[in-house]
């Protein structure tokens, strides 16, 4: 980490050409990645990485540099070209810099970290899982586990004053099963993941979820494929939340509404979902997969309400696109590292919890899909437009659960959707992401409770009801 003196010097050579405020972003960060497939580590990488970004902004524009020289003269170099970028003269032999060390609040405690942990401890994780997984059923052909860990360390100061260090360490597991039926595959997954050290394996069961990749995957073989039409949707909770992250979240992400592309610009205050519908983005939660002490600007983490009873409440903002929108920062700058300048993101974002039952929900359905597991798909930021897969679905018949159905894929808009959820259930659940945007790929949460969306596109096999 660099000095009090060493920051000051670079925040004055960022602003002599007449920025009116300057950031140093400083990050040590130390990863372990290890894949398994067959029962055997095939690959296995640790390292480190560091380096110094620094940001000049000059009302509505911004210059971005960084390197991994951390000498002074090099920091002060880096600062000077970039500050070359930004027009106007600023005399700055008068001013001074203070940084008041900001304790920020603990919210992910941690216990044991990941480097006190033997490889070997880790692998025998791994292996655990890959063993469950595999026996789990004939049909299970492969079985491919993944860990990852990570420690890293940020230092964040700035021309207003702010300083502030924080430590992040994650760690998830990833389960990928694979069943086999002559040429046909099909495959289940599951990745738990926390913003804890390796005590996060003391709060949950691995085996639980190798077992549930695998039932995904064995009960999907054996399943005929989806019927296609207009029908009511029922999602799921927990990973069910990554049509409203993907399909709605990122257009209430600053990024999108500074700019007017987003639909749901210049729409705070009005009504964008039904009545039934309350989500928020919440970076407070303790040691969730998202949750942060302080975001990349050095701000504390926040719980932003989105939705209330349908009306957009509120957007998710960084310094840079605040001061185009003229509103504050709500704590959701992230980068994926030194190597990107910060820009609003999603945390932990979900819909809360509604008044219904997940029973109740099927019961009152009398034909649709049951969209048990999410799987990946594409979104059009500008507009919301979407397609995901469905990884687990099932057929409802006349209030109750039906058989399983593959290949299903739903299809829609992210603000009609919004509008045509009409019963949301109280089970509200998360899962675990990465999210990628412009700033880079970061953890995220999403989640929400089981719900039903009167009616959505269904893309399968034409077939008879």
């Amino acid at each position: 980490m660099l000095s009090k003196p060493l920051l000051e010097d670079v925040l004055l050579a960022a602003l002599s050409t007449g920025g009116d405020f300057a950031e140093v972003f400083v990050e040590d960060r130390f990863s372990t990645t290890l894949s398994m497939a067959g029962g055997k580590v095939d690959s296995g990488v640790s390292g480190r990485d560091y380096g110094i970004g620094i940001r000049i902004l000059k009302g509505t524009n911004y210059v971005y540099a960084y390197t991994n020289d951390y000498a002074r003269d090099n920091l002060v170099k880096v600062a000077k070209e970039a500050a070359a970028a930004i027009p106007g003269q600023l005399e700055t032999s008068g001013l001074t810099l203070r940084f008041m060390k900001d304790e920020p609040r603990q919210i992910n405690r941690i216990t044991i970290y990941p480097h006190e942990v033997a490889k070997e401890r880790k692998v025998a994780l791994m292996t655990q899982a890959y063993h469950v997984a595999k026996g789990y059923d004939p049909v299970i052909s492969q079985v491919m586990v993944r860990y990852f860990d990570e420690d890293q360390k940020v230092q964040i100061a700035n021309s207003s004053g702010l300083y502030v260090e924080d430590r992040r360490v994650r760690t998830r597991t990833s389960i990928t099963a694979i069943a086999s039926k002559g040429a046909e595959k099909q495959s289940g997954f599951y990745g738990p993941g926390s913003h804890r050290g390796f005590e996060f394996y003391d709060t949950i069961n691995i085996d639980d979820y190798a077992r549930e990749a695998a039932r995904i995957a064995t009960t999907m073989i054996h399943a005929p494929y989806a019927p296609s039409g207009r029908i009511p949707v029922i999602i799921d909770n927990e990973f069910g939340g990554v049509i409203f992250h993907e399909a709605c979240g990122h257009s209430l992400e600053a990024t999108s509404v500074a700019k007017k592309t987003s639909v749901f610009a210049d729409k705070l205050g009005e009504k964008i979902a039904s009545d039934v519908v309350s989500a928020v983005d919440d970076g407070t939660i303790p040691n969730a997969w998202g949750s942060l002490n302080v975001d990349d600007e050095g701000h504390l983490s926040q719980r932003n309400l989105l939705i209330e009873n349908g009306v957009l409440k509120g957007y998710m903002i960084d310094k840079f696109n605040g001061r185009r929108m003229n509103m504050p920062a709500t704590g959701n700058a992230r980068r994926q590292s030194y190597k990107f300048a910060p820009t609003s993101r999603m945390t932990n974002t979900f819909i809360l919890p509604g008044k219904s039952t997940r029973d109740e929900i099927i019961a009152a359905t009398e034909y649709g899909l049951f969209a048990r597991y999410m799987g990946g798909g594409s979104v059009n930021p500008a507009t919301g437009e979407f397609n995901f897969a469905v990884n687990e679905g099932y057929l409802v018949r006349n209030g109750k659960i039906a058989e399983p159905v593959r290949g299903a894929t739903l299809i829609g808009k992210g603000s009609d959707v919004l509008m045509l959820i009409d019963m949301v259930a109280d089970n509200l659940a998360c899962g675990q992401g990465m999210c990628g945007s412009i700033s880079g790929s970061l953890p995220a949460d999403v989640g929400q409770p089981t719900l039903r969306v009167s009616e959505m596109i269904v893309g399968g096999r034409k077939g008879d009801k």
